[in-house]
This record gives structure tokens, sequence and C-alpha cells, in this order.
């Protein structure tokens, strides 16, 4: 008996694309960001970095702001995916938190909180919603089968000769190419190419 059966396969396929969809409606990698720049932020001021025998701890004077600046950021990533329409504020504060976090917490978690949440809130900022997609209105000028009015399906065997009335003809019906190149004399643009 096999491990994986197609309906687990069927599902976790279904669940990636619902986290997909999720994802794709808000600034996920903007909050994944800035989430992820607050933790070292908060985590280096209270670690112990052990050499041999020797204890090097990396404490500041301003331990509690570094703690407070790290859980700011991870509660601006987190709002991010929840409430995307924050987005500009939360991307703005997370901007001026990494700021303020080189000079109060180790250079802002040794620049790695720093640049992740630098990082993150110009995601944040920048982040525009997609438009909907919306459904093609039908063209006009379409005749039966999906050929243009002009022109009728021909249904002769091969090597048959098209009767007349099937070619289509230039829209000017003077028989003349028509050519939409904007620089024809016969279209008044003397040779020049029409802008606009």
């Amino acid at each position: 008996m096999s491990a994986e059966t197609p309906a687990a396969a069927g599902q976790f396929t279904r669940r990636r694309l619902q986290f997909r969809a999720w994802r794709g409606a808000r600034p996920f990698w903007a909050g994944l960001f800035v989430a992820l720049g607050g933790l070292p932020i908060a985590y280096f001021p209270y670690a112990n970095l052990q050499i041999g025998h020797l204890t090097l701890a990396m404490a500041t004077t301003a331990g509690a702001g570094s703690l407070i600046i790290g859980v700011l950021l991870v509660v601006l990533g987190v709002s991010l995916w929840f409430q995307k329409h924050v987005r500009v504020f939360a991307g703005v504060a997370a901007i001026l938190l990494a700021l303020v976090s080189i000079p109060v917490s180790n250079l802002g978690g040794f620049l790695i909180g720093f640049l992740l949440a630098l990082i993150g809130g110009a995601m944040a900022v920048s982040w525009a919603p997609g438009e909907p997609p919306q459904a093609e209105p039908p063209l006009e000028g379409k005749g039966t089968g999906g050929a243009p009015e002009s022109v009728s399906p021909v249904t002769e065997a091969p090597g048959t000769p098209v009767p007349e009335s099937t070619v289509p003809q230039p829209r000017g019906g003077t028989g003349e190419p028509n050519d939409l190149s904007g620089t024809s004399p016969a279209n008044g643009a003397n040779g020049r190419h029409s802008a606009g």
C-alpha cells in the first residue's frame, strides 16, 4: 500500500492553489520581509555568544528599545498579511523603525534586520492591488462561426475555385490596397509618419 494516495495529492494541490490566491491578493512578501527583519533586531541584544569559556554579551543600554522595535516590526509584518488596506502606513512605519534600529539595536541587528525591514517596508509602500480579471466583451463584426462578416466560411472541397463574393475586399471599396502605415501619399500624409 502506498503512503501517497491520489486524494491526498489533489487536496495538497487545492490547498497550494488556495494559498497562492490568498498570497496574490495582499503584500505577502513585504509582510514576510518586515516580520523577518524584526527577529534579529529583537534577538541580538539578548543573545550571548559562547566562544570556548568566554561569554560575549551583545546587550546594549537600550535592550528594551530593541525588543519593542523588533516586536513592532513583526506585528507590522503580520498586519500586512491580514489588513492589506494599512499597507502604506505599515510600510512607512517599518522603514522608520528600521532606521531607528541602527543606533538602538546593534546596527539594526547587524544590518540583517535593518535591510530586511527596509526592503519589506519599501515593498509594502509600492504594492498595489491587482485588477480583477474581467470577461472579454464579444468582438464586433463577427459573422457565423467566428469569421468576419464580410467573409463567409468556405465549405468547398480543396482545389475548387472560390467565388468572387467570398474573397475579402478592402474596406474603402476602391480596390486600392488599404495602407494603414500613415506614410502613403494617398492618405494625405505626404510621406510623413503620423504619430497620433
